[in-house]
């Protein structure tokens, strides 16, 4: 018997480009906090160029943007025959299913999002699927919420469904 290709669950196109966005306009804001910084710490040459501030705030949002969606890409969780796999950019992590005791969706800040806990007490939250306002808002959360229960529930009571 071949086993199943396992699923896989990424931040949306919206949600990647709205933290990349959110972290673009953090740059933004330290980048014109060190623009309006310069000219007071050498009062003597005066102010940047108008032109300077536009690339000030456009710069920042439009890299911002372009690494949200390429790390959003990299980021996501993987769930097969073994257990779930999680992934960023900055690493990974993998809890098999027989150290998941429970799978739900949970409110934190003003996102709800998928927390796996593990028979150490631990909790883990995936990295996707999550939902919340504006660009956070996943349609199908509930569809992938539904699919990450099913597929726990079918290895933690007996295999998967035929």
């Amino acid at each position: 018997m071949e086993a199943a290709s396992p699923a896989t669950f990424r931040p949306t196109w919206q949600q990647a480009l709205g933290h990349g966005l959110y972290l673009g306009a953090l740059g933004a804001v330290a980048g014109v906090t060190a623009g309006v910084i310069t000219p007071l710490a050498w009062p003597g040459s005066g102010g940047p160029p108008g032109w300077v501030w536009a690339v000030l705030l456009v710069v920042p949002l439009l890299l911002g943007a372009v690494l949200g969606l390429l790390a959003g890409r990299r980021t996501g969780v993987e769930v097969g025959i073994r257990g779930i796999r999680t992934s960023s950019v900055l690493g990974g992590d993998e809890a098999p299913w027989s150290r998941v005791v429970d799978l739900r969706a949970e409110r934190r800040g003003r996102r709800t999002v998928v927390s796996v806990y593990l028979d150490s007490g631990a909790s883990v939250r995936l990295h996707a699927p999550y939902s919340g306002g504006l660009f956070a808002a996943d349609p199908q959360f509930e569809l992938k919420l539904f699919a990450l229960s099913h597929l726990w529930r079918s290895h933690r009571f007996g295999g998967l469904p035929s």
